[in-house]
């Protein structure tokens, strides 16, 4: 792997503005706007990461700002009228934060930010301690990766391991990230797994299998009486 980037660890940032649970409304819109970020953690006394503010929380207060209803003229709910009432960063934030650990993989901390549809992810260790934060824009480093780079993994890490000795029948060729096996192999059984196991190479955008089997070798042209006889 050589330096490849695995996990958050590899990609997060390390230097974090975060927030007390006590900081006011104002300090925090105006570090969001110095930091130019649109959601920022929320430490307890201990360090700990217990919520996240973002924006979408802090809207709440301008939308509310006549007469207590919504854009369209409506309260939607409890949870932001609580927040249009809120001043400081412990009344404002989401809680429980959502967070991934720095040894959790690109791939896992993708899919959480898909599913949750947040662009950036608190990292913190065992203790709840925050330790970075990991964006979108961090996990798609991966994709930056040389392609020889990714070519040799390829090949030692599933080509290798999958066919063994007859490997070298096996050719792999990477382009801008996109992966195509060429050749023949002796176990076409081996093949989609071979370009399911190509896929979760780091870096890899797509893979193209054009493998396909070894010949096989005709029969010998054997009279009619031989041929009954090796049936």
């Amino acid at each position: 792997m050589n330096g490849t980037p695995t996990v958050v660890n590899d990609v997060m940032t390390r230097r974090v503005v975060a927030l007390r649970t006590g900081a006011a409304f104002k300090d925090i819109v105006r570090t969001m706007q110095e930091w130019r970020v649109s959601a920022l953690p929320v430490l307890d006394d201990g360090g700990r990461v217990v919520g996240v503010v973002s924006e979408a929380d802090l809207l709440p207060k301008e939308e509310y700002s006549e007469g207590g209803q919504g854009r369209y003229g409506q309260v939607r709910g409890f949870a932001d009228v609580h927040k249009a009432d809120a001043v400081t960063a412990g009344e404002l934030m989401t809680t429980p934060a959502l967070t991934v650990a720095p040894d959790v993989t690109l791939a896992r901390a993708a899919r959480v930010m898909a599913r949750s549809g947040v662009r950036r992810l608190p990292v913190v260790d065992h203790a709840g301690l925050l330790k970075g934060i990991v964006g979108r824009s961090d996990l798609l480093k991966i994709f930056l990766r040389d392609d020889a780079d990714i070519a040799e993994e390829v090949r030692h890490e599933v080509v290798v391991r999958l066919f063994g000795i007859h490997a070298e029948e096996v050719d792999v060729d990477v382009h801008d990230g996109v992966v195509t096996l060429t050749g023949r192999v002796r176990q076409t059984a081996l093949i989609p797994l071979a370009v399911l196991l190509a896929r979760t190479v780091p870096g890899v955008v797509d893979v193209r299998g054009e493998l396909i089997g070894t010949p096989r070798h005709p029969e010998p042209d054997l009279p009619d009486a031989q041929r009954a006889a090796h049936a």
